[in-house]
């Protein structure tokens, strides 16, 4: 493997950043996908510092305008710990953070996440009316009802452990739960929504009918109540999009990396076009939302976390890397490695299929599996103000000042 990339170059005004209320462009939707980033709850703040540093959300910001990022991805949701909407900081901080950054940058994206999961502690949450009428259902004063949420044959009930399952996209309150954090994170000023799995939320919607009806409601609520007027929607699409007579629902794909280990090199790693179900070449052509026609519809790539296995360091093991996760892999690698991967896996994704864009790894969730416990990697320059930074500033930079 050579981990080196040609210097070609285009000018920087070849990028755009417009959104309004009749979509994105095709140029700018690209524009911002090539310069996205990973950075996991984000506008989450933790009192407890329990992200594996003490949390300096200056340094972030300084980062975020250092290397001129435009589509911050992940940076806000819950996987369970769903009372934290009872708690007016966790919204009030990140629409705080979000004009802090907006202030630097007005173009800059934040992605919400909206996951295959729901726990129990949804019973204790009031569902807003603005929900319920931006469904089209007369309001009622009640709380979310975490059992009404199921599956009626049981499916992917407790999937995450129990009392905590998959919503099902066909049950009314599911819908409802789902409405209500897309809306929230609209309301703060979040311009994306990533969907998780929508095929295991869509678990008994095979037509797409019930997500096609969900989507409608909630691009109609954006119309009015987003930050301009639209919202870029995202899922981890198995089949090569989200397609209904032609017409996707999304509007970009996203999928793991999925890294392939170099059996002869310990440690070593590349990116190989069919390797297990990666994505390069198979994301569908389809009209956008916006209106446009592509032959392929653009895509993220990122680095995905999933915890360890049971041979952490061990080859072999159906998607992971060395045993590890993409990004705890990626972590695990020495500072020159993790620069020089970048660069490679830019290049190697641009030559392989230039609709797709890597998604730069800068906070996500790290599992070693050696009893310490999970924490973030930081992609931040090392300093005082983050000592656990791998130093990739000036790397994301270089390979971006070629775009």
């Amino acid at each position: 493997i050579s981990l080196t990339i040609n210097h070609t170059s285009q000018a920087k005004d070849t990028l755009s950043y417009q959104i309004n209320k009749q979509g994105v462009t095709e140029k700018s939707l690209n524009s911002y996908l090539s310069r996205a980033v990973t950075m996991a709850e984000f506008l989450t703040v933790d009192p407890h510092n329990n992200d594996g540093r003490q949390s300096d959300k200056e340094d972030d910001i300084r980062l975020i305008r250092n290397i001129g990022a435009k589509f911050i991805g992940r940076a806000i949701y819950r996987w369970g710990d769903e009372l934290s909407f009872k708690d007016p900081e966790f919204l009030g901080s990140a629409t705080a953070l979000i004009k802090r950054v907006h202030a630097n940058d007005p173009d800059v994206i934040f992605q919400a996440a909206v996951f295959e999961a729901v726990s129990t502690e949804v019973n204790q949450l009031e569902i807003p009316a603005w929900v319920f009428k931006a469904l089209g259902r007369k309001p009622e004063r009640r709380n979310f009802v975490y059992e009404a949420m199921f599956n009626l044959q049981g499916k992917r009930v407790d999937q995450w452990g129990k009392g905590n399952s998959v919503p099902d996209i066909t049950r009314p309150e599911a819908q409802l739960w789902l409405f209500f954090l897309a809306g929230t994170y609209i309301n703060i000023g979040c311009e994306s929504l990533h969907l998780g799995q929508t095929t295991l939320i869509g678990m008994d919607d095979k037509d797409l009918s019930h997500w096609s009806a969900f989507i409608g409601k909630l691009r109609n609520y954006a119309n009015v109540h987003a930050r301009r007027h639209w919202v870029l929607l995202d899922s981890h699409a198995t089949e090569g999009g989200m397609i209904v007579d032609g017409k996707s629902l999304l509007d970009f794909n996203s999928f793991p990396l999925r890294i392939k280990e170099i059996a002869q090199k310990p440690k070593h790693a590349i990116l190989e076009k069919g390797f297990i179900d990666a994505y390069y070449g198979r994301s569908k052509g389809c009209i956008t939302p916006s209106g446009w026609a592509c032959k392929s519809l653009p895509y993220l790539l990122e680095f995905d976390n999933y915890g360890v296995s049971k041979t952490p360091g061990a080859a072999g093991v159906d998607y992971f890397v060395w045993g590890y996760d993409e990004i705890t892999w990626f972590y695990l690698q020495d500072e020159k490695y993790r620069q020089d991967w970048l660069v490679y896996a830019d290049q190697w994704i641009k030559e392989t299929d230039p609709n797709g864009h890597l998604q730069m790894p800068i906070t996500r969730i790290i599992s070693l599996g050696d009893g310490t416990p999970i924490f973030k990697n930081f992609g931040n320059n090392r300093s005082e103000h983050c000592p656990t930074g791998m130093n990739l500033e000036e790397t994301i930079k270089k390979i971006w000042k070629k775009i």
